[in-house]
């Protein structure tokens, strides 16, 4: 479903995307094909037709997250942006009520995303969230409106971020960070820290390791 060379560009246009207060969303159909197999492999552990209608009838997180990526690419492309974009980001919403997860086609999120339960998920439109990662039930990704902290979180390569976790303001959350269940994130992590509490603090730097399975890995150079 997806060739090498497609990864490798979906992999080399995210580090460009990931900045603060970007907006996200493949540029091109070689790249949303790209993006959409990335997130499959993070599923199916392959990138097979069968594999793609398995999980697009069978797992709602998945379906949102097509409509999503495709919904983020018709809206940056100025022949589609009154026109196919509308019907797609319509059903981007009905799936947003009907599975409860909640991220804007515009935020900026690498390949290889991974939601492994729907209900409760709401990201902020401007936060930055990097490949293969890992988004539970109940999760947050908020902004902050004030204070030294305000803004949205840029959060790194294979974060794993448990249920009821919560990641408010422009906080830096390090690659191979792993967030436990109900934490509230309001400080920059290290790579590899394991954060646990409220407010959450650094109680290992085992990392993520273990929790963030089958994952986009760019081919050679």
């Amino acid at each position: 479903m997806t060739s090498a060379n497609d990864l490798a560009l979906c992999h080399s246009t995210t580090a460009a995307a990931n900045r603060p207060r970007a907006r996200g969303g493949p540029l091109s159909a070689r790249e949303l094909r790209a993006y959409i197999g990335a997130d499959l492999h993070r599923y199916a552990g392959r990138r097979t037709l069968g594999a793609f209608m398995r999980h697009y009838w069978f797992t709602p997180p998945f379906r949102y997250t097509v409509w999503m990526r495709i919904a983020g690419y018709l809206r940056r492309r100025r022949w589609s942006r009154y026109t196919l974009y509308v019907p797609a980001k319509l059903m981007q919403l009905r799936y947003r009520h009907k599975f409860g997860i909640s991220i804007p086609e515009h935020a900026a999120i690498g390949p290889g995303l991974f939601i492994s339960h729907g209900g409760g998920i709401v990201v902020n439109g401007d936060a930055v969230l990097g490949a293969n990662i890992n988004l539970s039930h109940n999760v947050t990704i908020g902004q902050a409106n004030r204070g030294a902290k305000r803004g949205s979180p840029v959060i790194g390569d294979h974060v794993f971020i448990a249920p009821g976790a919560a990641v408010i303001g422009h906080v830096h959350i390090g690659d191979q960070c792993a967030i436990g269940a109900n934490a509230v994130v309001t400080k920059d992590a290290p790579p590899s820290s394991v954060l646990a509490g409220v407010p959450a603090k650094i109680v290992s730097e085992s990392g993520s390791d273990g929790y963030v399975n089958r994952t986009f890995t760019p081919p050679p150079a």
